[in-house]
């Protein structure tokens, strides 16, 4: 049975350590907290200078990480090395391979030192499963896939993040942070983290509260112009256009259309829904259930073949801000403003 990252984090704390640890996984929020909880843990600050080294897969290969890993420890129980960033390492082959080779890395991770801890730093892909060297960590070692969060679970998880640290969220504010920031836990973590500064612990955090600090305009933000465009009301969304035309860097034309792009492949989502309940259309859109009837509205406004001809708007745009097709030298806000005017009034 697989490992939650809460299980193995206390573990950890309570040094139950392994001889070998392999995390990988295209989620790289648990494979740092992991690491840097490893990192603090199994050394004290007086043993890690003799004990401790950190290596990245790029700049280092097979052969020096098995030669610090044989080493025994100096005046402690243990010594701890970190790969961060494996998946550049240059794995050897092995008899996966070849037949005819010979692996060390297989062969010490099937006999690996008690007194070492290996920690492989495997991010943004999974390990090959069929490998042998898996087969050997998972015998002998611990291996913990940090899996991708889908993009309707990312509320809850904020909710489950902020309880940890004692603060609370409105749903709606957990709702909306998702749909900005993205199932991308670092960054939404780290957004978090700032967010906490700023407010007590014992104030519920609310959606004012996320666009003063999170840097999301009341008025004039991507999910604003969606609304606007659902109702296909060209005035408010040139407005937004606007104040995107004024603060160019923190709301760049290709992260819009990015944005427009995945919302009408959602509105097509809907039309394609078999079934149209809320719980199952949030799983299906992958939206947090708050934005249900958004999306709902939206479909209303648009049919199926609307959304077909907006979507085809939408790349004509992109192309245009790439040079193709465009005609002198347009602005983004000119080219947004256009772009508009189709979907609202021929989409």
């Amino acid at each position: 049975m697989a490992i939650t990252s809460n299980e193995l984090l206390k573990n950890i704390e309570n040094r139950i350590f392994k001889p070998v640890y392999l995390l990988h996984g295209e989620e790289s929020y648990y494979i740092d907290q992991i690491s840097a909880l490893l990192e603090q843990k199994v050394l004290s600050e007086s043993e890690k200078g003799f004990n401790q080294t950190i290596l990245y897969g790029k700049d280092t290969d097979v052969i020096t990480i098995l030669n610090a890993a044989k080493r025994f420890p100096m005046m402690s129980d243990y010594q701890l090395i970190i790969v961060k960033e494996a998946q550049e390492l240059k794995w050897s082959k092995g008899a996966d391979e070849d037949k005819k080779a010979s692996d060390p890395l297989l062969t010490y991770i099937e006999n690996p030192l008690k007194s070492t801890i290996l920690v492989l730093c495997y991010k943004y892909a999974k390990f090959d499963k069929r490998k042998k060297i898996y087969k050997a960590i998972d015998k002998n070692g611990l291996i913990f896939e940090s899996s991708e969060i889908y993009p309707d679970k990312v509320a809850a998880w904020i909710d489950g993040f902020l309880k940890q640290k004692s603060y609370r969220i409105q749903t709606q504010a957990a709702a909306l942070l998702a749909e900005y920031l993205g199932n991308n836990l670092s960054k939404v973590a780290n957004e978090l983290e700032k967010l906490m500064l700023s407010i007590p612990s014992a104030q519920e955090i609310t959606t004012a509260d996320v666009q003063a600090n999170i840097g999301i305009s009341k008025e004039y933000n991507v999910f604003e112009l969606q609304a606007a465009i659902a109702r296909r009301d060209a005035l408010k969304a040139n407005q937004i256009i606007n104040y995107f035309a004024s603060n160019p860097k923190s709301n760049p034309m290709v992260l819009v259309l990015g944005t427009l792009n995945n919302y009408f492949t959602k509105i097509l989502r809907y039309h394609y829904a078999a079934d149209k309940s809320p719980q199952n259309l949030a799983k299906e859109l992958g939206v947090h259930p708050f934005f249900v009837k958004d999306y709902e509205f939206a479909g209303k406004s648009y049919s199926k073949n609307q959304v077909f001809r907006v979507i085809s708007y939408l790349r004509d745009a992109d192309l245009k801000t790439k040079g193709v097709d465009a005609t002198g030298n347009t602005t983004d806000a000119e080219l947004m403003k256009e772009l508009v005017f189709r979907i609202t009034h021929h989409g």
